[in-house]
């Protein structure tokens, strides 16, 4: 299995994600503004003219802004009309799946260059109204009548992971340790702070000083959301776009000398419901999907020198790392707690800070990894920068592993 034409990435770009900074933008021009950064980063530089379509990702625009028909929408603002350009949904994997549709479409022959990413603006409604626009990527028949959430789905996720290999809560918190350092060396990142920074400037609040991390993690400020999963168990609400621009193999040396080679590329799906999977302690998706996208770039997991998985909740990230053939059953808590996922570790993981740091703007999450995945390629990731990476991999479920896409790039 392979692309019948080669494709690779040419250029990249994000706006920071956060929760209050882009109160005064919509959507479109959050989107706008990532393509802009996507045409600057390109090394030889491009006429947006030479942009044949825009295929972009968002999951509820008609809950967070009223706006259907998304597409269209930011093609005209981007002032790209007449091109074709069209919306892609899969919860929070819209975006990878808008970046697998451009793959197609280039390798298909139909285009040569072309715009992929994807945008979420959440905070305009309460953190209620966004759990109830999220919880739509749950099951609608059977999980959410009960009063199901995704932190409650997640939290079940890592009961049965606890409980299967006898891992706790205090092992599990080496990830949010690891992302939120990560974190604090990303300027693009919601959040830029290490757990005892955010500890004391919380805590000086209330009267309280914390001595290290773990403290913090076991205060009050770390409130309990969905049992075993506290605050810092758990990504933010934020808003955002990411954007890359993919050509064809035999035109990006147009663009650039040093292009970033799609190797592999894999979608696949699961049961909705969790309660229908043959395991609460893997999701399946992940599993296939990883197994395609090594097998079509000839590789194997020991190959990859740094990975961006998805981590909506900590446990999401020991899930993939199992999942995705880099540990395992049971032992990639114990990888991360020993710092072999760090940046100075063997497999580096979530390098940005991932989802739990930089945050989760549900549309863009897939892009953002993207971008991640170049800057490191291209050796431009500042102090995060894994050295002589030549080998990338972006890993992006959908709701809780219904849907995932998983690439590989390299350099």
């Amino acid at each position: 299995m392979s692309l019948a034409r080669g494709v690779s990435l040419v250029g990249a770009g994000m706006t920071r994600f956060h929760h209050r900074i882009h109160q005064d933008k919509s959507g479109r021009e959050l989107f706008n503004e990532a393509a802009e950064k996507a045409i600057e980063s390109v090394d030889g530089g491009i006429d947006r003219r030479d942009l044949q379509a825009v295929f972009v990702g968002y999951f509820t625009p008609e809950a967070y802004e009223h706006q259907g028909h998304i597409g269209a929408q930011v093609t005209d603002w981007l002032g790209l009309c007449p091109v074709s350009g069209w919306r892609t949904e899969s919860a929070c994997a819209s975006s990878a799946y808008a970046f697998l549709t451009g793959v197609l479409a280039i390798a298909s022959g139909l285009y040569d260059v072309v715009l992929v990413g994807g945008v979420e603006k959440m905070t305009e409604l309460s953190t209620e109204q966004v759990t109830d626009a999220l919880s739509m990527a749950a099951c609608d028949d059977y999980e959410l009548p009960p009063g199901a959430t995704f932190p409650g789905l997640y939290a079940l996720l890592a009961q049965a992971y606890f409980k299967k290999y006898g891992a706790t809560w205090e092992q599990l918190q080496a990830v949010p340790i690891k992302s939120h350092h990560n974190g604090s060396l990303n300027s693009n990142a919601q959040f830029q702070e290490e757990i005892i920074d955010i500890g004391n400037r919380w805590g000086a609040r209330r009267g309280l000083s914390f001595k290290d991390n773990m403290e913090v993690l076991k205060s009050t400020l770390n409130r309990m959301v969905a049992y075993p999963l506290r605050l810092f168990d758990c990504c933010p609400i934020s808003d955002g776009a990411a954007t890359a621009i993919l050509a064809a193999d035999d035109v990006a040396k147009k663009y650039t000398d040093t292009p970033i080679k799609i190797k592999g590329v894999s979608a696949t799906t699961d049961n909705l419901a969790i309660h229908d999977r043959t395991s609460l302690t893997s999701l399946r998706a992940t599993v296939e999907a990883g197994k395609r996208a090594f097998s079509m770039a000839g590789m194997k997991p020991k190959d990859v020198d740094v990975a961006d998985v998805h981590d909506c909740f900590t446990i999401a990230e020991i899930l993939a790392i199992e999942d995705l053939g880099f540990f395992k059953r049971g032992e990639g808590i114990r990888a991360v707690e020993e710092g072999i996922t760090s940046l100075k570790g063997d497999i580096p993981i979530n390098t940005d800070g991932g989802l739990k740091c930089k945050g989760h703007p549900a549309g863009a999450t897939g892009v953002g990894m993207i971008h991640e995945i170049w800057k490191q390629l291209r050796g431009e990731a500042g102090k995060r920068q894994i050295s002589n990476a030549e080998i990338g991999l972006l890993h992006n479920v959908g709701g809780d592993g219904a849907s995932c896409v998983v690439s590989i790039f390299s350099r």
